[in-house]
């Protein structure tokens, strides 16, 4: 549990509140407060877009309980699975310069990767269609050469290695399988159609348009100040985490920032500065299987239902996320902790909440709790 004093100071901690109105913002601190002691959080981030402006970046409790170090703008947190929107936003950009046909076999790119029966499109890895094996739902079998490079994963293509003789778990275009793994493969893809490395072209066409300071990859090599540590619960405990080492799957999730960066990301799929309105369509509707079952997934994004939400979760080793959109509003919400056992969309609801109490004139986070999870 926090110590009082400690939490009270983080909560009037400075952080980008212009534009939010006083009794808003209020309302928020205060359910931040409550969720944080509710579930026991270590540390918590809110961001608030409205319009492509970000109103709230604001930390709550501890980034480190062994230093005392409140979570403040510098502290960063693992993107997770939010890394897989990043992937399909630059190869969406590249398909609107004509660098990249999503429609096409990915091997006119990759050859690196093995044949198929039946060839797998870069339309269907960023849908997870492509049915390419993720963690638990199929063996994953990888290369067992040893490299001369320090790092060799850097290399989004050598880190095909780590489960390109996996066999697929399901005909590509038949089915909705997740996959991590398979957006390795679209960076992979992304890389080479961009001709330059994967990290070059997120940092070039995403991180610098939107003003992204932090963005970056998660390599565990480089000395990066103000990560966040991480936190799990054993046998009811809570416990510092591991520091796995997510530089190997980059693509799908292996970036970390601060949520002022998170929220600019959110706020610039919301505008114009990263997609035309074909891409940007393309990336919010929900793919459909071949034999056109709704998969609540589009490029990148999950979709609700009628269409009106769109998001992405995250979760691993020391962090859980999320980001949920609300494109008629032009509205966003991300949540970052470094509580693994958090319920983030608790979070999300209860500050959703908050603002409405605060304002009951205007709500504009209300809407169907039909939003997918896609971790």
């Amino acid at each position: 549990m926090l110590k009082p004093c400690i939490l009270i100071g983080v909560l009037l901690a400075s952080a980008a509140r212009g534009g939010l109105s006083p009794q808003r913002a209020a309302a928020i601190d205060a359910a931040a407060a409550t969720e944080l002691a509710r579930q026991e959080l270590v540390g918590l981030a809110i961001g608030i877009v409205q319009d492509g402006e970000v109103l709230l970046a604001q930390g709550y409790g501890l980034a480190d309980k062994a230093t005392e170090t409140p979570v403040s703008s510098d502290t960063l947190f693992r993107w997770a699975s939010i890394s897989k929107p990043l992937t399909a936003v630059v190869a969406l950009q590249l398909a609107q310069r004509d660098q990249l046909d999503l429609d096409a076999d990915i091997r006119q790119w990759v050859p690196e990767f093995p044949a198929q029966t039946t060839s797998i499109t870069t339309r269907q890895l960023l849908g997870h269609l492509g049915g390419i094996v993720h963690y638990g739902n199929g063996p994953v079998i990888g290369s067992t050469q040893t490299y001369e490079a320090k790092h060799p994963y850097e290399d989004v293509v050598v880190a095909l290695d780590r489960f390109k003789g996996s066999p697929l778990v399901a005909r590509p275009g038949t089915a909705f399988a997740y996959s991590t793994h398979g957006y390795i493969l679209a960076s992979a893809v992304v890389q080479r159609a961009g001709n330059a490395k994967f990290a070059e072209q997120v940092q070039s066409r995403i991180a610098a348009p939107l003003g992204m300071k932090t963005l970056r990859p998660d390599y565990q090599w480089e000395d990066i100040p103000g990560r966040a540590t991480g936190y799990r619960k054993w046998l009811g405990v809570i416990v510092e985490s591991t520091d796995t080492d997510v530089s190997w799957k980059l693509g799908g999730g292996g970036w970390i920032s601060n949520i002022d960066d998170l929220a600019r990301f959110a706020a610039g799929l919301l505008g114009e500065q990263l997609l035309e309105e074909v891409g940007k369509a393309e990336m919010s509707t929900a793919q459909r299987t071949a034999d056109g079952e709704r998969t609540g997934y589009g490029l990148g994004l999950g979709v609700s239902s009628d269409g009106d939400v769109l998001s992405h979760s995250g979760s691993q080793a020391k962090t859980r996320t999320l980001m949920l959109l609300y494109p008629e509003t032009g509205e966003a919400i991300v949540v970052m902790t470094n509580s693994e056992y958090a319920d983030v969309r608790a979070v999300a609801k209860a500050v959703r909440e908050a603002m409405k109490a605060a304002d009951s004139n205007r709500d504009p986070f209300a809407t169907k709790n039909n939003s997918p999870t896609h971790q």
